[in-house]
Order: structure tokens, then C-alpha cells, then sequence
């Protein structure tokens, strides 16, 4: 259908273009250069190749492409990439969706002979994943704001029967949330038993997450065997 209406003065200037096939009765922001408009379905097409990639770019006197919005045509390839400062955010397939760049890791956990009534700081090591290099010395630091999930698989072995107290503990900046079990009331005699949980946390940009441990009562003979992980990811 052919165009019913093109208005403005084109490339170069700082007034709107129009391109309308009828009025929508809306009105645009104050930002717009280039306003396409009917008072039904309206679309614009990128049309390429059959082997292409189909692009828009965002830029600035600094960057001409500091964000993007692509899509692949090539067959077998299809997918739809969005880009902010230039890093892959977020590409969409057929097959589902995968966020390249969001912040998660997985951590093996230990540690030996946790002394009696003292907050312990369980140590993370041999990392599976790291995505964006945010643990260190034992510590997640959130790199953005959001929702992180927290979980951990603690096996505890040599655990001591006559512990009155077993505490495992996700610590935030904003908070904890602890987990206790009494082994003096269950145990007979000295054992192995894991410890499971999760938690959903808010976070701020640079707070930080790490777990501790706790025990009371009995003897400084109880390990977090290597075994254990613990995990965390950006929900939302």
C-alpha cells in the first residue's frame, strides 16, 4: 500500500520526519526524529539477505555502536542478540534464551576442625563458573542491583554428637539468614550430615555475600568436607 503522507525535512535537520499512513491520534515524544505512524497495525521492516545480520545500532560521539539490537538470518544461526555497552546481554533462539553476561558462580566449600562458638567464614574454591569475576577472597560482591539467589549444599563431616548448636548462615550486607540444627539431639555418637538452603536476597551494587558457619558445645573436630557448593546467581 503506497504511502499517504511524508512529512519534514529530512535527514540533517533537527525537526521530526513523518511517515504516515493515517493518524493514530497519538502524539510522539519530544525526542523523536522519526515517526512512522497508521491508525492500525504498524510496522517497520529490516529486510537483508538470507545469510545476514540485521542491525541497529546506538551510539554517541564516543561509541556508534555502544548498544545494539541484532538478528542473524543465517539458517541454523537464527538468534536475536541485544548489546549494552557493547557486551552481549541477552540472545533469544527458538531453543529458549541465554543471558551470557549474567552474574552467577559455583563455588566448592570447606573447612577443617570449625572452632567452638566463633562465626567461621566457610572458604570457597575450585570455582566451576564465575561469570564476571565477582568472588573473591571468599566473598560474592554484587556487581549490579537486584535479586540474587543464594544456595548451598554443606556436608559436614566428623561432626560431633554433643554440638548443642549447628548454625549455617547466609550473610548479606543488608541481613542474614540462619539455619540451625541441635546434632546433640539426634546424633549418638559422631556422624557425617549435610546441610541444604537457599535464599532469595536483595542487594545493592557492591554489597557482598558470604556463608559462616557456627558450633557450640563439644569438640573443634567438625569439617566442611569439599564436597560442599555453594552458589549464587542475578534472578532479577
Amino acid at each position: 500500500m503506497a504511502l499517504t503522507k511524508v512529512t519534514g525535512q529530512g535527514v540533517g535537520t533537527l525537526d521530526e520526519a513523518l511517515i504516515q499512513r493515517a493518524s493514530s491520534g497519538g502524539t510522539a515524544t519530544s525526542g523523536s526524529v522519526l515517526i512512522v505512524e497508521d491508525d492500525d497495525n504498524t510496522e517497520l521492516s529490516l529486510l537483508g539477505g538470507s545469510s545476514s545480520v540485521l542491525a541497529l545500532n546506538f551510539g554517541h560521539s564516543g561509541d556508534n555502536n555502544d548498544g545494539k539490537i541484532d538478528y542473524n538470518t543465517t539458517s541454523g544461526s537464527e538468534e536475536m542478540r541485544f548489546f549494552a555497552n557493547a557486551l552481549e546481554c541477552i540472545s533469544i533462539k527458538s531453543s529458549g534464551v541465554i543471558k551470557p553476561n549474567q552474574p552467577c558462580f559455583s563455588a566448592t566449600a570447606s573447612s577443617t576442625n570449625i572452632p567452638l562458638a566463633t562465626t567461621t567464614k566457610v572458604t570457597l574454591s575450585s570455582e566451576r563458573f564465575d561469570v564476571g569475576n565477582n568472588v573473591a577472597s571468599d566473598t560474592f560482591t554484587a556487581p549490579i542491583t537486584g535479586k540474587y539467589l543464594f544456595t548451598y549444599i554443606l556436608f559436614f563431616s566428623s561432626l560431633d554428637a554433643d554440638h548443642t548448636t549447628l548454625d549455617a548462615t547466609i550473610k548479606t550486607s543488608n541481613t542474614q539468614y540462619q539455619q540451625t540444627v541441635t546434632p546433640d539431639h539426634f546424633l549418638n555418637s559422631d556422624s557425617s550430615f549435610s546441610l541444604t538452603g537457599s535464599m532469595l536476597c536483595d542487594m545493592d551494587a557492591n554489597d557482598t555475600f558470604h556463608m559462616n558457619v557456627y558450633v557450640s558445645a563439644g569438640a573443634a573436630q567438625t569439617d566442611i568436607h569439599t564436597d560442599s557448593h555453594v552458589s549464587g546467581v542475578l534472578i532479577c
